[in-house]
């Protein structure tokens, strides 16, 4: 479960980005932030995964204070930024592998992990090359693949279908539905509004306003 209880974040003491945000999120859900969450949206995927802290209140993966316990509490997702361009010298294979040792993943687990979803991503051919060589839909899914290969309980994904060719996104949704389907947990935003409408795998939309947002959700 995703617990953020009364959560708020100012940037240069004036400009309130997110204002007393509580939010829940049991297991099974998917939950999008909508593209109209013009200010507050990059915040809250900052402060859920460790990287901003907020001004006040409190958040908890699993039962773990993602900044009193921050090691227990990354293990239990995978985020992917609105950025691919990391990890660029390495190899798809090395940044796989190394992403694999990270998290414990043993040798035959992550073998069979990596050719799944290279298959599923069409990214078997492309193992063997390096990231900069990569354009930015193939950068996409190897983030993409790297957070998938350890298995987390939640998954954070901050613009994951842009640059993504139609057959790779209809993939990453139909994966984001079954991991649901397993009892665990997808935290993402998008600008592509057919996702929400054809797919209906956002089971609740969270809106922040530009001055504020006193939101209490659970689903």
């Amino acid at each position: 479960m995703i617990a953020i209880q009364n959560v708020s974040k100012t940037y240069d003491g004036e400009h309130k980005a997110v204002d007393d945000l509580t939010l829940t999120i049991q297991p099974g859900k998917l939950l999008d932030l909508s593209d109209q969450m013009v200010l507050g949206k990059t915040t809250t995927i900052k402060m859920l995964t460790g990287i901003l802290a907020p001004d006040s209140g409190n958040i908890e993966i699993n039962g773990y204070n993602i900044f009193s316990d921050p090691i227990h509490a990354k293990q239990q997702f995978g985020y992917v930024s609105d950025d691919p361009n990391a990890f660029l010298k390495l190899k798809g294979i090395e940044y796989l592998n190394f992403v694999a040792d990270m998290y414990g993943v043993d040798t035959q687990l992550r073998q069979e992990r990596i050719r799944h979803y290279s298959e599923l991503l069409k990214m078997e051919e492309a193992l063997g090359d390096r990231i900069d060589s990569y354009s930015h839909g193939m950068r996409q899914k190897m983030m993409v693949m790297g957070v998938l290969i350890h298995d987390p309980y939640l998954l954070i994904l901050d613009e994951p279908l842009t640059g993504l060719d139609p057959q790779s996104s209809y993939v990453l949704k139909q994966l984001m539905r079954e991991r649901a389907n397993q009892q665990k947990s997808v935290f993402f935003s998008t600008h592509v509004r057919r996702l929400q409408k054809n797919y209906v795998i956002a089971l609740q939309s969270l809106i922040m306003e530009k001055s504020s947002i006193p939101v209490s959700l659970k689903t």
